[in-house]
């Protein structure tokens, strides 16, 4: 388990990372609610849900040293 970068809510990985359906032009849909991620500087965040994300990426160097 990971915990949420802002929050530190955990993440059950598996869950955040299972497909729910797919587009219409394909592309892996997730359910956000179950965690959601973002790439920043060469890693991998993790968050607990979009509200969390969207605190990240408005301000990623209050969360990341």
């Amino acid at each position: 388990m990971r915990t949420c970068i802002v929050c530190d809510t955990e993440i059950d990985l598996e869950a955040a990372r299972s497909t729910t359906g797919q587009t219409t032009h394909g592309a892996d849909e997730v359910d956000p609610d179950a965690g959601t991620r973002s790439f920043y500087n060469g890693e991998w965040y993790y968050f607990c849900g979009l509200q969390c994300r969207n605190n990240f990426l408005a301000a990623p160097t209050n969360y990341v040293s």
